[in-house]
């Protein structure tokens, strides 16, 4: 995956979540998702890493984040933005990285 590319979607995710800060119900429910996919990046991408290892994690996301959003409550409907979550959850993730830069 190219980085650059990565980052603009990962940044986009963000500001999509960001959008949903008005209603405040949605808001809590995806920041709850993104910190669940934050976890789960953390178990499978480790503490260290750079935003190349991030940007090739990120192949697949959408599916493995669905996946993960579900678990935080089996019987509620499928995740309707896993997309969003995933992205913002790398965006939140990358600042992590041992090469970051804004």
């Amino acid at each position: 995956m190219d980085l650059e590319l990565a980052r603009q979607h990962w940044h986009d995710g963000a500001r999509r979540v960001e959008r949903t800060r008005d209603d405040r119900r949605r808001y809590a429910e995806l920041n709850a998702q993104v910190d669940h996919v934050v976890a789960a990046l953390r178990r499978r991408v480790g503490q260290v890493f750079t935003l190349q290892e991030l940007a090739d994690a990120y192949d697949g996301a959408d599916d493995w984040a669905r996946g993960v959003i579900d678990e935080l409550d089996p019987e509620a409907p499928p995740a309707l933005e896993p997309g969003t979550v995933a992205d913002a959850a790398f965006h939140v993730y990358a600042r992590g990285a041992s090469d970051y830069r804004p």
